[in-house]
């Protein structure tokens, strides 16, 4: 490939690449050096390879067999933010989603506070609609810029998509660059006061000093996930290296040498017993993703 300033490796370990600390390799694996870069390694990439992008790796288990194609990394390069209007904001999608909150409320804007609770990155908060003290990311979306598997630049609207909790359509071999985020004017101490409240209220009822992907499974309508899954006893409860947190029953840990085989059959364990004891089928929210073990 020519003209490439960033870095791309063969076989590479994905553990560190995923907030669970697991994963097997990816079997090509690119780090831009900025979306320009990103946009001209696309370009000479065969079309027929398969592409994912990754940007913190929370949301996301990656089997133990790996990812056959291409791994775009996103952290630490597509992470521009620009101030594009008074209450508007571009965010590149490897912008870590606290880090945007804090941004925002800097610049004297509102609205975005909620995703200091996110342990993600823009790009994964499109890509999930994510959500946290009752806002969604795609409420304060104006615009999203997108790159397909040729290369090319364009630009859609949330009308565009189909958006629900938790989930957004996503257009066939197209990916995330940026994201233009339409906010309301407001008080810096107003607003970093809310995301304090909201990061201590985090880590005194989630694991987050310890590895885990952020919350497993959906809340049912009129229900929570952690409730249903507690009710059952199923908190502190094991499988390999992998456990239900003690803190919160919607989390999975990863005690130190959990594979991600040992997650993936403790979440369906989970599914099983709650449906079992409650009659209600949990939907995942982690993506579960690449080959198993051989």
């Amino acid at each position: 490939m020519k003209g490439l300033q960033g870095c791309l490796r063969k076989n590479v370990p994905l553990s560190n690449y995923t907030s669970w600390g697991i994963g097997g390799a990816a079997q090509y694996l690119y780090e831009p050096s900025d979306s320009d870069d990103l946009i001209r390694f696309i370009r000479q990439l065969p079309a027929e390879e398969p592409l994912l992008f990754l940007g913190l790796g929370s949301n996301t288990l990656i089997r133990d067999g790996g990812i056959t194609g291409t791994v775009v990394i996103t952290q630490g390069a597509l992470c521009k933010l620009d101030i594009l209007e008074p209450t508007l904001i571009r965010a590149e999608v490897g912008v870590a989603s606290p880090a945007f909150a804090r941004f925002s409320a800097r610049k004297n804007l509102s609205g975005a506070e909620f995703l200091a609770g996110i342990p993600g990155t823009i790009g994964g908060a499109l890509v999930m609609n994510a959500g946290c003290d009752g806002s969604e990311t795609w409420e304060i979306v104006k615009a999203v810029e997108i790159i397909n598997r040729q290369g090319e630049k364009r630009v859609r609207y949330p009308n565009d998509y189909q958006i629900a909790y938790r989930n957004v359509t996503i257009f066939p071999n197209e990916f995330y660059l940026a994201a233009h985020f339409q906010l309301k004017p407001g008080s810096k101490e107003e607003s970093l006061e809310k995301i304090r409240a909201l990061l201590a209220y985090r880590s005194a009822t989630q694991p987050t000093n310890e590895p885990s992907c952020g919350s497993v499974f959906l809340n049912p309508r009129g229900d929570s996930a952690a409730r249903l899954i507690e009710n059952c006893g199923l908190k502190g409860l094991k499988l390999g290296g992998a456990q239900v947190s003690t803190k919160h029953a919607n989390f999975i840990v990863n005690q130190g040498h959990a594979t991600a085989a040992d997650i993936e059959a403790l979440i369906k364990k989970i599914s099983d017993i709650v449906f079992k004891t409650h009659h209600i089928q949990l939907t995942r929210e982690v993506h579960i993703i690449g080959n198993s073990a051989m």
